[in-house]
């Protein structure tokens, strides 16, 4: 059986990569930081199928020639999202840029294959001018990029200037725009703030924030797909949708929730009101740079060349809805209107 090594395991693109692997038939082994909670990865633990966890850590060499001995491909999922933004940017960059030339050595080593890293679209857009529509040709101005894209984009260049050395050893990238989809667990991703604020109503009014968003069950079928296409190999693929602002969102989730019990607000919050609260609220302060921001990015290559077919975003959305909703995140007003609100989310893990 051919067997995978997927990083990062306890992330939400990870969770979801690990999934669709083992429904695919795959042997995958997963690295964590820590086994020492088993809690932890109850949720990896209860998708059955051939899964193997073990320790390593992308600030730390120990470890990753034993996760990367005996596999054919590498997914290197893991890399720090804040919550909150750091206050030193190394904080983000040294683990995105040491962390993945550490998988790539270790891969290089055992002689693997493909690695396909998941980058970002933070990596194609940030610090250019809104409007046009970018491609996988176009690269995000690292100096003029807030301390996230500019990890990404470093992480990514650094990776291609790896494999530049290392032609035995193919790279695929994967750029996925906003992620969301339903949760595995309830340490869920610094994406599903907004809907776990949605849901239950921690918000007055909706910062208009724009993103091109991406379901994290078709981001792990891309993955897939860019590590079984022979002809992906040196290739990066946008993932991600249509351009939608957060006020998209939470008109949607009030139409199809809405009959269910739920007053998900929809009125916009000014920029002058989102810039003011986000000097207070650290997490509105990660998403700042996205306010009133349009993001136009082309996926047609990663549907023409891997066959990639992404959901709808209605669906998306109320499936991300429905899987907080499960967690106990927010109230199931389908059980009772009376339960009592979710619980905060706690920050997710990194792996």
């Amino acid at each position: 059986m051919t067997k995978i090594l997927v990083t990062g395991a306890t992330g939400f693109v990870a969770g979801h990569c690990i999934a669709d692997l083992i429904e695919h038939g795959y042997s995958v082994r997963g690295t964590v930081r820590s086994l020492v909670d088993p809690a932890r990865v109850a949720h990896l633990r209860a998708l059955g199928g051939d899964l193997e966890l073990v320790e390593a850590d992308l600030t730390d060499d120990r470890g990753w020639a034993e996760a990367v001995a005996g596999v054919d491909a590498v997914l290197h999922v893991a890399s720090p999202f804040p919550a909150t933004m750091p206050r030193d940017e190394d904080e983000l960059i040294r683990p995105a840029v040491d962390g993945t030339l550490r998988v790539l050595r270790a891969s290089a080593a055992a002689g693997v294959r493909r690695v396909v890293l998941t980058s970002s679209i933070a990596a194609v857009s940030a610090g250019h001018s809104p409007g046009r529509v970018h491609t996988e040709a176009d690269w995000s101005d690292v100096d003029a990029c807030t301390a996230y894209p500019r990890s990404k984009t470093l992480a990514e260049r650094a990776a291609w200037a790896f494999v530049a050395e290392h032609p035995e050893l193919e790279l695929v990238t994967v750029n996925p725009g906003l992620v969301i989809g339903p949760p595995q667990h309830t340490a869920v991703s610094s994406s599903m703030t907004i809907f776990v604020r949605l849901l239950n109503r921690q918000m007055p009014a909706v910062p208009r924030l724009g993103f091109a968003p991406v379901d994290v069950r078709d981001l792990a079928t891309a993955h897939r797909l860019a590590m079984e296409t022979p002809a992906a190999a040196g290739n990066r693929y946008i993932c991600a949708g249509e351009h939608a602002w957060t006020t998209d969102f939470a008109a949607t989730l009030a139409e199809e929730l809405g009959p269910r019990g739920y007053r998900i607000p929809t009125a916009r919050l000014p920029y002058w009101a989102t810039w003011t609260i986000a000097r207070f609220d650290k997490e509105l302060r990660v998403g700042l740079e996205f306010a009133e921001r349009e993001e136009h990015v082309s996926s047609a290559k990663a549907r023409d060349e891997l066959g990639w077919r992404p959901r709808s975003l209605r669906e998306s959305l109320v499936d991300t809805a429905d899987g907080i909703v499960a967690l106990g995140l927010a109230p199931d007003h389908r059980v009772s209107s009376a339960r009592p609100a979710g619980r905060h989310p706690r920050p997710a893990p990194r792996s």
